[in-house]
Formats: C-alpha cells, sequence, structure tokens
C-alpha cells in the first residue's frame, strides 16, 4: 500500500498507538464517532473493537475498496468515499465526535470545518503535528488557530506519538489534540461569532504591527483607542499577547461600532 503525497498520507501502523488515541477521546459507551481518512484501517480497528459506531471518510480512490473489503460485513461502519472538506456534518442526525488522524497541511481547514459547522462535534481528538498540538494546548502566545479552538471548545495535549509510528514516517513527530467540551457558548448572539472572526483575524493581519494599528484598519483610530482603553489593552499590546477573554470582550466592544 502506497501513501499518496498529494494527499498528505502517513498511515498510522502501531494497534497500541490507535488504543492510546481511541483511550485520549473519551468517548462515552456507543458513541457515534466520525473518523476522517481511516487509511489501512488501524484506528477504525480499534474504534469498532470498543463498540462504537463510526463514520469513515476516505478520499483515495484506491483505499475504498480496501477498506470495503477489511470490514466487510461490518454493521457498526458506514464507509464514505469523499473529501471531507466536502463532507456536511449536517447529514449526521445525532451527537457525534471526530477521531482521527488526519492530513497535516489542511489542519487547521478541519478543525475550523468542524468547530464552525451548524452541527458541531462534541469532541475532537486529532493526531497532529507535535507543534500544533503545544502551539494550541500549551503555548502562553495566541495564534488565530488556537485562540479559534479556545473559543469553541477545552484543548489538551494527550501526548508525543514519534515519527517512527507511521509509514512513510513525517519529518517529524506527531501528538494527539484533544478539544472536549465543544460548544457556541461563547457566541449568545447572533452575528457575535461572525464578528469575533473578523475582529481577531485583522488584529492578527500584520504581525510587526502593534494590535491598536492593526485594527484601525477597520474601526478607525479614536474608535480602538476608546476600545482599548475600556478594557486595559496596553497601545504596545500585540496580538499573540491578548488572551481569549479580551478578544471576547473586544469584539463585543466593538458591535456597535
Amino acid at each position: 500500500m502506497f501513501a499518496k503525497k498529494s494527499l498528505g498520507q502517513n498511515f498510522l501502523m502501531h494497534r497500541q498507538t490507535a488504543e492510546r488515541i481511541v483511550d485520549a477521546a473519551k468517548l462515552p459507551e456507543g458513541a457515534l464517532v466520525l473518523e476522517i481518512g481511516p487509511g489501512t484501517g488501524m484506528l477504525t480497528k480499534v474504534l469498532l473493537a470498543k463498540g462504537y459506531r463510526v463514520i469513515a471518510v476516505e478520499a483515495d480512490n484506491a483505499l475504498v475498496p480496501q477498506l470495503e473489503e477489511t470490514f466487510s460485513g461490518e454493521g457498526n461502519l458506514a464507509l464514505i468515499h469523499s473529501d471531507i472538506r466536502a463532507f456536511n456534518a449536517d447529514t449526521i442526525s445525532e451527537p457525534y465526535h471526530v477521531v482521527a488522524n488526519i492530513p497535516y497541511y489542511i489542519t487547521g481547514e478541519i478543525i475550523r470545518q468542524f468547530l464552525t459547522s451548524t452541527h458541531q462535534p462534541r469532541s475532537m481528538t486529532l493526531l497532529v503535528q507535535k507543534e500544533v498540538a503545544e502551539r494550541v494546548a500549551r503555548d502562553e502566545k495566541g495564534s488565530i488557530l488556537a485562540l479559534s479552538i479556545k473559543a469553541f471548545g477545552v484543548p489538551s495535549y494527550a501526548f508525543t506519538v514519534p515519527k517512527g509510528a507511521f509509514v512513510p514516517a513525517p519529518k517529524v513527530d506527531s501528538a494527539v489534540l484533544h478539544i472536549a467540551d465543544i460548544s457556541r457558548d461563547a457566541f449568545p448572539n447572533e452575528g457575535d461569532e461572525e464578528r469575533f472572526f473578523t475582529v481577531m483575524k485583522l488584529g492578527f493581519a500584520h504581525k510587526r504591527k502593534r494590535l491598536p494599528k492593526n485594527l484601525e484598519e477597520g474601526w478607525g483610530r479614536a474608535t480602538i483607542t476608546e476600545a482599548a482603553a475600556a478594557l486595559g489593552i496596553s497601545p504596545d499590546a500585540r496580538a499573540e499577547d491578548i488572551p481569549l477573554e479580551t478578544w471576547l470582550k473586544l469584539s463585543a466592544e466593538l458591535k456597535s461600532s
């Protein structure tokens, strides 16, 4: 079985690692799991063996028939041949959890897709690059991805996975990132979510500039100066230094501006 570089494939080959991933997901009994890119089916086998129901979405034309043969007669598996980016979570009719070894080059895209979807998963447990997991769950400095995740759920760094656990081996180590308690509680009113992302993206637009300077491009100096002063944001603050709570308050402060 050959991995396709164009699809960012690195097949997980160690069952013990798959077992640890499923344990890190902390799934309720009989949970419905959406698996992205099952590949050789290593993680799928463990999920099914533990009694979970699985929707597996695979984009690779060559892997789909092999997976169909491997799991022939498995009643708890629904295999869908599709690019996950074209998958509509609204087609899932009940609460679900995402557990997956995802292509690293679309990590941010996949996370945003499901966190911002109308039908959010209850949790996400993802095998990602170690650097990404650390930046999201451990780094005190903010980033658009880290803040986006924290706005919808609670991220944690589960464990490190060495590159030797994959075929072909990636150039860097990986880690399991768990996102629990996913909800839209941070955005109680219509328009709050969209405005939050507008403010944050503008705030991070030019990394060398101070945060107030970046935001002036959208709201003008007087408005931003007033909002920053009300929230105790220093004129010299950079976007990466601002915690999520302040971003949410800033977004609310700019609501009527």
